[in-house]
């Protein structure tokens, strides 16, 4: 039988050597493990000790039984990094070299916070360029589609696109009436008490026609459906990532724009318009229902003086703003849906980022048209 097997619960012990140069060597013996140095507490705090003072060296060599949990104490007495003067057991070389790959490296030295904060803008700036760039791509590359398709009706995907306003627009009927009811009721009972402070209850046609038409019909819509469509475009186009369909699509030759992005993009471009005109009916109505409760307003009356107090111009500028709103929603979809990896967390982040996207690009879009538009259709 070994020393070992003989002697299992053999204590460790640490000595303080002098060698023939004069340097101090500290020298560990014995069986260090868990159970031993829990019986001996003080050798926990000489290690401390001796481990602080970087000019000894150390000899290990005699050490019979070294564990895991043992050399992590050792490592940690160390400093972290092998003593310059260390004699071990080869068997013993490789639980030090676990903890020292593990050691994470060093943070860079006169790392300025003003410098991180530059790092992070910078950052910012060209995700948000490279963000651009691709949608900019992603649009060229759809006039082409449509260059070619002109040149070759035959290819058209008429299927595809009926079924993208289908989805978009018949099925976002619903809850696009009801929301524009709503906000028209409380946009109208609003209005109402502050004209009625000033006899000017007539005014409340003017308010309605001019704030739902021009601006809150075509921008509920818009958000509404970023939120309902797109969300779900990229979310479809996600799934066919998971799932390889796009894959298989190239395999076999089959276009990604024409047959996914063009259909999109052209059937929210055809029904957002058509949305917002269903949108401002809907406000307009609840306007009518809360002007005649709070105001005594007849619908009769309503309904003849608003195209008199509302020029037709504005009526063709929420046209105009909501094809373009459908435009950049759907390529914004489409963006985000094919920057989604094979997994579900990516599908979670792609999504909530399209919408988010799409709705502050709606929003920059709606101010834009505010401030080109200033001095047009106003009575």
């Amino acid at each position: 039988m070994t020393d070992i097997e003989s002697n299992p619960d053999l204590l460790p012990a640490l000595d303080v050597i002098k060698q023939d140069d004069g340097r101090s060597c500290v020298k560990l013996s014995g069986n260090w493990n868990l159970r031993n140095l829990s019986l001996a507490p003080y050798l926990q705090k000489l290690l401390r000790l001796h481990g602080a003072n970087k000019a000894l060296c150390w000899d290990i060599r005699a050490i019979d039984m070294l564990d895991n949990g043992t050399a992590l104490m050792l490592w940690q007495a160390w400093g972290e990094q092998q003593p310059g003067d260390l004699q071990l057991k080869p068997e013993h070389q490789h639980l030090f070299e676990r903890w020292q790959a593990q050691q994470l490296p060093d943070e860079e030295p006169g790392q300025s916070r003003s410098s991180l904060i530059a790092n992070t803008l910078y950052q910012l700036i060209f995700g948000f360029w490279i963000q651009l760039l691709s949608i900019v791509t992603l649009l060229g590359q759809l006039i082409l589609d449509v260059v070619y398709l002109l040149r070759s009706p035959g290819e058209i995907p008429w299927s595809e696109i009926s079924i993208s306003i289908y989805d978009a627009g018949v099925r976002a009927l619903g809850i696009t009436a009801l929301v524009g009811f709503l906000i028209g009721v409380v946009l109208s009972y609003l209005s109402a008490l502050q004209l009625k402070m000033f006899g000017a209850e007539i005014y409340i046609i003017d308010i309605l026609g001019l704030s739902i038409i021009r601006e809150l019909g075509p921008l509920l819509a818009a958000i509404l459906v970023a939120g309902r469509s797109g969300s779900a475009m990229t979310a479809q186009i996600g799934i066919m990532r998971v799932t390889e369909e796009l894959d298989a699509l190239s395999a076999m030759g089959i276009s990604h724009s024409v047959r996914l992005i063009l259909p999109r993009v052209a059937g929210l471009t055809i029904v957002m318009p058509l949305l917002s005109l269903w949108t401002n009916a809907a406000a307009l109505l609840g306007g009518m229902y809360s002007a005649q409760n709070t105001l005594d307003i007849g619908y009769r009356q309503f309904f003849f003086k608003l195209p008199d107090v509302v020029p037709l111009a504005n009526v063709f500028i929420g046209l105009g703003k909501s094809a373009v709103f459908g435009l950049m929603i759907a390529l914004i979809a489409c963006h985000f849906g094919f920057r989604i990896l094979p997994n579900t967390e990516s599908l979670g982040n792609e999504t909530t980022n399209s919408v988010v996207t799409a709705i502050t690009v709606v929003i920059m879009i709606d101010a834009a048209f505010a401030i080109l538009f200033m001095g047009v259709g106003m009575p």
